[in-house]
């Protein structure tokens, strides 16, 4: 960042007065400009014992498999943004359940939360997103060409736990890959 986007002045990286990190403050108006992780925000919509997956029509990682998500949009709440990012990415419609996982991804600033959910109907296409949507019973889920390592581990848990009959909350950091 160069210039402020409050008064168009130049910014310079300092420790603000009263905070404990570098961020860009403005020379002339003084605003300080946070930059905080994004949050991404799915769902795992199940029918019966299938699971929908995407296969994204975007990069990063476009061809790969996923679960519905996507970046949260100001005004929204999570849960909003898991059934809106469904919605856009499958054209299905959904009943959302608990929050089941909730991964930082520190090395790219991001938190990735994931809901469980129903779907309503098989009534579900590509959005524009997507090259294609399909649903998948767990011994059919393409591991190798899952498109990240939330989507991977979030899938391993709900199918253990589905295994249990329990859903509890996950959470953690995931560590960089070697």
């Amino acid at each position: 960042m160069n210039f402020c986007s409050s008064c168009a002045q130049p910014v310079t990286w300092q420790v603000p007065e009263g905070d404990s990190r570098p961020r860009h403050v403005c020379v002339s108006c003084g605003t300080v400009h946070y930059q905080n992780p994004k949050m991404v925000v799915g769902t795992i919509p199940v029918w019966g014992d299938q699971v929908l997956l995407c296969r994204r029509a975007i990069n990063p990682r476009h061809g790969f498999w996923t679960l519905p998500a996507g970046f949260m949009e100001n005004g929204e709440s999570t849960a909003q943004a898991g059934a809106r990012e469904t919605l856009e990415e499958a054209n299905a419609r959904i009943e959302l359940l608990d929050l089941y996982t909730l991964y930082s991804i520190v090395q790219v600033d991001q938190v990735h939360f994931y809901y469980r959910a129903r779907l309503l109907d098989l009534d579900f296409s590509p959005g524009v997103e997507s090259l294609e949507v399909a649903l998948f019973h767990e011994q059919d889920i393409p591991w190798d060409t899952l498109a990240f390592r939330t989507v991977s581990v979030t899938l391993k848990h709900f199918f253990e736990d589905r295994a249990r009959g329990h859903f509890p909350l996950h959470t953690g950091v995931l560590p960089p890959l070697r």
